[in-house]
């Protein structure tokens, strides 16, 4: 099936009557995934949006469930659920490899979050392949291609071609029964003048320009929890937990409450390991105390303990953290030092 760009606008206004669509745009400054509407001009040619469309399935603040009296005395508990369908328009494949991430840690090994999951089963996750990576992405370093998103319901892919008008084109294609059956609503805004023969997409050869090397690193972090190296680059960091918000992996959340007279309502909300206050126990005993801990712990998580969890690194060379951390504590960086560190595994 052939899109053009043109059609787009009259394509996301029909999907909007049935579901909130959110697209890549600008909003208070800040780039995330905006809820759309007619006011909204979405901008396909962001890279990245600075803010992930994590929020989506778990919310920077979320309630859970309010509990109380009713009239009669009767104490109750009500599970608060979001039973909207929801189509992120516009991810890239680095985003949707973060929710195939999220999904390991809300939905496997014998638990199952309930507000994830009632979330996840009413997203349509339309992804659009990457032609041109920013300076900050490495996603080809740790498994991805930046042409490709497997998990993805739909993909778009930029076409090489164009009209006589100018105007460009995507080669759609269905990659679940939810995207196939999704499909039927994009029939009236598919292209009839050409076919899917007269475009040439976009080559899955594309490749980021910044690299590091994945090989051996898990096995050699494995060996390095008392390393040096953690002191060392604690150094620089001022745990201002950017790199967690902006992280499309993080999952660290709090959870409180908020009581009125005799009802309540339980809430969880975004935390960060970087921050002290996330691992001190209620008799005042900290774990991770120290800065070099809190440090250590992000970047073992990311790039050991996930890993032999789930088989996967929880880092996916999104390279925001890279472009926003105010002190340019790098990722890449600490990669090339483990791989170079003189470590026996």
């Amino acid at each position: 099936m052939i899109l053009r760009h043109s059609s787009l606008e009259g394509l996301l206004s029909t999907l909007s009557t049935g579901a909130r669509v959110y697209v890549p745009a600008k909003a208070d400054g800040v780039t995330k995934f905006v809820l759309y509407s007619s006011s909204v001009r979405p901008d396909f040619s962001i890279t990245n949006t600075t803010m992930p469309p994590k929020d989506l399935l778990f919310p920077q603040t979320q309630h859970m469930y309010r509990y109380g009296t009713d009239a009669e005395g009767v104490p109750y508990v009500e599970p608060v659920h979001d039973a909207d369908d929801v189509i992120v328009f516009g991810m890239r494949p680095c985003d949707v490899r973060s929710i195939e991430c999220m999904d390991d840690v809300f939905l496997t090994k014998g638990f199952v979050d309930v507000s994830y999951q009632a979330k996840r089963e009413r997203l349509l996750m339309v992804a659009m392949a990457c032609t041109a990576p920013a300076p900050t992405c490495f996603c080809n370093s740790m498994g991805l291609c930046p042409t490709a998103a497997p998990l993805a319901d739909i993909l778009l892919r930029p076409a090489g071609a164009t009209d006589a008008s100018g105007d460009t084109a995507y080669l759609v294609e269905a990659q679940s029964e939810k995207g196939q059956a999704a499909l039927a609503q994009w029939e009236s805004y598919k292209a009839t003048d050409t076919s899917d023969a007269d475009f040439e997409p976009v080559s899955a050869a594309v490749s980021c320009s910044l690299k590091v090397s994945m090989v051996g690193v898990k096995d050699k972090l494995e060996a390095m929890f008392d390393h040096p190296i953690w002191e060392q680059l604690s150094k620089k960091c001022i745990t201002c937990g950017t790199c967690t918000f902006v992280c499309p992996t993080c999952h660290c959340f709090d959870i409180s409450q908020e009581n009125r007279l005799s009802e309540g309502t339980r809430f969880r909300c975004w935390d960060s390991c970087m921050f002290t206050a996330y691992t001190e126990m209620a008799g005042g005993h900290n774990p991770r105390a120290s800065k070099s801990a809190r440090v250590r712990q992000r970047f073992m998580h990311k790039l050991c303990f996930f890993e032999q969890r789930y088989g996967k690194t929880l880092c996916v060379g999104c390279g925001r953290c890279v472009e926003k951390c105010p002190v340019a504590l790098d990722i890449t960086c600490l990669i090339d030092q483990i791989g170079a560190a003189d470590v026996a595994y």
